[in-house]
C-alpha cells in the first residue's frame, strides 16, 4: 500500500488565454526626402544599434549646396569683422553693423538648412532593433512615402489578449503569466501583466490585456500566435493528492497512517487544485497518510506499505495549478 505525507504546497489559479505577440516597437523606415537609392544595407533578421545607417540616397547636390552656403558663411563672417571695425571707429553707423549682423545670422541658417538636408540623404535607425525584409533595391528611386524595410524591437515582447468580463475584479497588473507557442514546444516564456484595458467590449463581453515577455535571445518574433496561462490569485496551503480522499455518506475522509495503524479521519477540504485537495482542518503537516488502496481499506486496519516503505510527499506527481477558461 503506498502512502505519503500531508505537506504544504503552493496551490495557483490560472486562467487561459490566447493571444498575439507584437514588438515593443515597431516602425516602416522610410527616407526623409525623395531621390535614388545608391545602397541599402539590410540584412533579415540582424540587429542593428540606434544611428546605425540603412540606406544612403544620392546627395551630390545637397553636398554642393552645402559647400555654397558654407562659403557665404565665410563671406558674412568677413563682412561683420569688417563692419565692427569701422563701426568702432564711427566710420559706418549701427544700422550698417545691424545689417551685418543680420546678414550673419541669415548665412549661418542657410548652412544648418543645407546641412540638414543633406543629413536627410542618410537613412538611420531611429533605436536599437531587428530588420526586416528588404522592400525596393538599391538604384530604385524613392520618395518620403516609399518603406525600404522594417524595423522592430523585439528585447522584450508584448502579448495582447482578450478575457471574459467576469474575471475584471481578479486580474491585476503585475500578475504572473506564462506562455507557449506550437513553434518551441516544451519552452515555457514567463511576463507579466502590464496594461489593462478600462473598457469592455459590448459586443464579445471581454476586455483586453496586455502582457510583456522577456525576449533577450529575441527568439519570439511579432505577429506570433501564443497560448497564455494568467496566475490570478496563488497562496501556500496544506494539500493531498486527491486519489487519498474518499467521499463516504458525504463526509470526506483519508486514512492517516499511525504505527502501521490505518485510522479513519474526517477531513474539511478546500478547494481542488489540479490534483490536490487543500486541507483545511483534520490533518497536520508531516501526517501520514495512505494514497492508494483506501476504497477496500477499514478504519482501524494494519497496513503494509509498498517499496521499502518510504512515504512520498502527498502532492507528488501532480502540477500545483488550477486552470479556469478564459474568452
Amino acid at each position: 500500500m503506498e502512502t505519503a505525507r500531508v505537506e504544504r504546497a503552493v496551490l495557483r489559479d490560472t486562467v487561459e488565454a490566447v493571444g498575439t505577440t507584437r514588438a515593443l516597437r515597431a516602425v516602416d523606415i522610410v527616407p526623409l526626402s525623395s531621390g535614388r537609392l545608391t545602397a541599402l544595407t539590410v540584412t533579415p533578421g540582424m540587429e542593428i544599434a540606434e544611428g546605425a545607417v540603412i540606406a544612403q540616397l544620392n546627395s551630390a547636390i545637397e553636398a554642393a549646396a552645402l559647400a555654397e552656403a558654407e562659403a557665404r558663411l565665410r563671406e558674412a563672417e568677413l563682412a561683420m569683422e569688417r563692419a565692427q571695425a569701422l563701426r568702432q571707429s564711427n566710420t559706418v553707423s549701427q544700422a550698417t553693423l545691424l545689417q551685418a549682423e543680420v546678414a550673419l545670422a541669415t548665412a549661418q541658417a542657410g548652412v544648418d538648412q543645407a546641412r540638414q538636408r543633406l543629413s536627410d540623404r542618410t537613412v538611420v535607425a531611429p533605436f536599437t532593433g531587428v530588420l526586416g525584409l528588404a522592400r525596393v533595391d538599391a538604384g530604385a528611386r524613392v520618395t518620403e512615402q516609399t518603406i525600404l524595410t522594417t524595423l522592430d524591437d523585439i528585447s522584450a515582447v508584448e502579448v495582447e489578449f482578450q478575457l471574459s468580463e467576469t474575471l475584471i475584479g481578479r486580474v491585476a497588473i503585475g500578475q504572473n503569466v506564462e506562455a507557449s507557442a506550437a513553434a518551441f514546444p516544451g519552452r515555457v516564456f514567463a511576463g507579466t501583466v502590464i496594461s489593462i484595458d478600462s473598457r469592455i467590449d459590448p459586443a464579445s463581453r471581454a476586455f483586453l490585456l496586455r502582457a510583456r515577455l522577456p525576449n533577450l535571445d529575441r527568439t519570439l518574433p511579432a505577429g506570433m500566435f501564443m497560448r497564455l496561462s494568467v496566475v490570478i490569485s496563488e497562496r501556500e496551503a496544506l494539500a493531498v493528492a486527491d486519489e487519498a480522499v474518499v467521499l463516504q455518506a458525504g463526509e470526506a475522509i483519508v486514512y492517516r497512517v499511525e504505527e502501521d495503524v490505518a485510522h479513519r479521519i474526517v477531513i474539511t477540504p478546500g478547494e481542488r487544485h489540479d490534483g490536490l485537495v487543500e486541507i483545511l482542518g483534520g490533518l497536520d503537516e508531516g501526517d501520514e497518510i495512505v494514497l492508494r488502496g483506501t476504497q477496500s481499506l477499514r478504519d482501524g486496519a494494519t497496513i503494509r506499505r509498498a517499496g521499502e516503505g518510504q512515504a512520498r510527499p502527498a502532492g507528488a506527481g501532480a502540477q500545483p495549478a488550477a486552470s479556469s477558461q478564459g474568452s
